[in-house]
């Protein structure tokens, strides 16, 4: 039933889109039903920037009018999904490899909003694995930085860089993500900041004090939190 969640949760965050703004498109499957709900709103002088090259393409093949930071700096609305909802709405996201240009793009927006199935609520961030974007030059040296960063929280598994049949997973930029099981994260703003500050961590999948709303889906409809 999650699908129906996903396409709940999308087609009703379409509904808070007003004509003439500057919309940030998340990046995954549920984002992917805001996207197409967004298109089906046929809305007049519409810009959006989206988060991913996949998102993109899906955009302009549903006729919507894309943008970009460097010529729409400041976004009025974002919408997107996330892999975990903790409390206070501090979520983990990344799972599709977007986090960097993901986040680029909640910084730059007035508001966003977050779009999720109801799984993805969950008491205490960790249960997913977090994704930790860093650059592939000396990326070996620094997941032994990230492992001690790791450690000194508590989270005794060390990160693992994300493959799949193809190689190593490249972000659009380029980048590598590594994934860390970190199970529960007693404090996410210290992680945070501990994460952002080793060399050559790019970004981090922690995304906290950014969401105005988080829109839910249910197998009924939807429902909201606010921080």
């Amino acid at each position: 039933m999650s699908d129906l969640q996903k396409k709940n949760a999308g087609e009703a965050a379409a509904q808070y889109v007003e004509a003439g703004m500057v919309v940030g498109l998340g990046t995954g499957s549920t984002a992917a039903w805001f996207v197409k709900a967004l298109a089906a709103r046929n809305l007049p002088d519409l810009r959006c920037v989206p988060t991913s090259e996949c998102t993109a393409d899906l955009a302009r093949e549903l006729g919507l009018t894309l943008s970009t930071l460097e010529d729409t700096p400041k976004i009025d609305l974002t919408v997107d999904g996330a892999d975990e909802i903790g409390p206070g709405l501090a979520l983990i996201k990344g799972g599709g490899a977007a986090l960097l240009r993901e986040k680029l793009v909640w910084e730059a927006s007035a508001r966003c909003i977050c779009i999720a199935d109801a799984a993805k609520v969950v008491p205490a961030l960790g249960t997913f694995p977090l994704p930790i974007e860093v650059v592939a030059f000396g990326h070996k040296t620094t997941a032994n930085r990230i492992a001690d960063v790791l450690a000194d929280h508590d989270i005794a598994s060390p990160a693992r860089v994300r493959e799949a049949e193809r190689g190593l997973i490249r972000t659009d930029g380029g980048n590598l993500i590594y994934d860390a099981a970190c199970k529960l994260i007693a404090d996410p703003a210290r992680l945070a900041a501990d994460l952002k500050s080793l060399t050559g961590v790019v970004e981090h999948g922690l995304f906290l004090d950014l969401t105005d709303l988080a829109v839910i889906g249910t197998d009924e409809g939807v429902e909201t939190i606010n921080p």
